[in-house]
């Protein structure tokens, strides 16, 4: 279906569903908070497993709500935004290689500005809709975040900066850092203040100042992800942890506390019963690093824990895509529980919909409504299956089964897995494995190859514009 048609289907669909709103307007439409982190890796909180890392708040969190055990994102940052803001697989947005991070950068990619993103659909039925962190889903103008249903926006359009400089550091066609901070479109300088703090800052004044009706807030938070500048109150606290693990703990005791600098407005405010918050990173944790005009920066090799699960940022194996997540709403979500059903950032798309009463789109969304798992432990994941495609790597998995076409293994070298292992063209995995994902079956599987391979052909015959 057209872009056209989709956007279509905003102004449609909002006839009867305001109607529907009017009737039950003595019912204060529930806020949406989404708190997206930064290459936090699959385990990386206390509540996920992660006993050597201080992370009050994230468990706390967990505490008032239900926390995923299986929740799939993408493998790195633009496929993983996409996914989450459209409910639907980079694929059919464009998304199928890195996306620009300057706006004068005219022939990068960004994602399909006929893409609807739940930005666009929450303010079309009446929300306030607010972006606080980082974008990168495209930097050229029309593609920015005010182009896209929000609001209002402040922070970085590309994929990282540097927290204090705010420049983003990557080596770009031989030009040198350039500065990346955004208000609304327009360059704004604070050269200095520590960019998580600025973040904290404008997620709460946007909370604050929407206190009185209903808002979305997307608290993009570009931490733990490199440089690793984290706030020193929390060094000492990991003194005797060894690198690169030391690092990254400090980077995600720093991330937890600005999120629950976050939440704290809600409850100050009273805000925090009638808003739905999910907490979710959008990959696994880095083991990059890199040299860039005289300046070392980068994840120093990977501190994170994936557990038994291989794999890390940039690779489809479990640790580049299964992250930590957390869905809580007081009253109408349990608390305190846990789900193990398998379920992708593209679900939370149509549970918010529903929750606010809006009508699905009239187009395809690759998300499924996570109110049924919500409701009870016993039911069924809502995939039959699923698909990730990042350049020329992909994987689609079944069950325990997953095959991975032209993969990559990015752990990191303080693994006990092989770092780097160049993979063969076709990797089948069994997740069910006692150390899973360490053999590959397709030898001795070929039946499960061929079904998997066809399952990917025709997925991608689907999604591809």
């Amino acid at each position: 279906m057209s872009g056209l048609t989709r956007r279509g289907f905003l102004g449609t669909v909002g006839i009867s569903v305001g109607a529907a709103c009017d009737a039950t307007a003595q019912a204060p439409k529930p806020n949406i908070v989404i708190i997206y982190t930064d290459d936090q890796g699959t385990l990386d909180a206390g509540c996920f497993g992660s006993g050597d890392i201080h992370t009050p708040n994230i468990d706390a969190l967990a505490r008032r709500g239900v926390r995923f055990t299986q929740s799939y994102a993408h493998t790195v940052c633009c496929p993983s935004r996409s996914q989450l803001l459209t409910g639907r697989v980079p694929q059919r947005s464009g998304v199928t290689n890195w996306l620009s991070n300057r706006p004068s950068d005219e022939s990068e990619r960004n994602m399909y500005v006929s893409e609807v993103t739940l930005a666009e659909v929450l303010r079309d039925h009446g929300y306030r809709t607010g972006l606080a962190g980082k974008w990168h889903l495209g930097a050229k103008p029309g593609h920015q975040p005010l182009d896209q249903g929000f609001d209002e926006a402040y922070g970085h359009l590309g994929g990282f900066i540097d927290n204090f400089e705010h420049k983003f550091l990557h080596s770009n066609r031989g030009r040198p850092p350039f500065h990346d901070l955004y208000r609304n479109g327009k360059e704004v300088d604070e050269t200095g203040r520590y960019f998580p703090d600025l973040v904290v800052r404008e997620a709460t004044r946007f909370i604050v100042e929407n206190k009185d009706r209903p808002f979305f807030l997307y608290c993009a938070f570009n931490v733990p992800h490199y440089p690793e500048q984290a706030d020193p109150k929390f060094d000492k606290m990991y003194d005797s942890m060894p690198m690169p693990r030391r690092s990254y703990a400090s980077m995600i005791t720093t991330t937890d506390d600005r999120i629950g600098q976050v939440l704290r407005a809600l409850d100050l405010w009273g805000l925090r019963d009638n808003t739905l918050v999910i907490f979710m990173s959008d990959n696994g944790h880095s083991t990059e690093q890199f040299s860039n005009w005289e300046v070392n920066y980068g994840a120093n090799g990977g501190g994170g824990n994936t557990g038994k699960w291989r794999g890390a940022k940039g690779s489809l194996f479990e640790g580049g895509i299964r992250v930590p997540s957390v869905i809580s709403l007081p009253g109408q979500i349990p608390e305190g529980e846990t789900r193990d059903q398998a379920i992708s950032n593209m679900d939370f798309f149509p549970t918010i919909l529903e929750l606010c009463g809006i009508d699905p789109p009239g187009y395809e969304i690759d998300g499924k409504s996570l109110w049924p798992i919500l409701r009870s432990p016993e039911a069924p994941s809502q995939h039959q299956e699923f698909h990730w495609m990042w350049q020329d790597q992909w994987a689609v998995q079944e069950g325990d089964w997953k095959l991975i076409g032209n993969g990559r293994d990015t752990t990191g070298l303080e693994s006990k897995h092989a770092p780097r292992k160049k993979m063969g063209e076709l990797y089948l995995a069994n997740l069910a494995d006692v150390q899973p994902e360490s053999v590959n079956h397709a030898a001795s599987h070929p039946e499960v190859v061929e079904r998997l391979q066809e399952l990917h052909e025709d997925w991608l015959r689907e999604v591809t514009p």
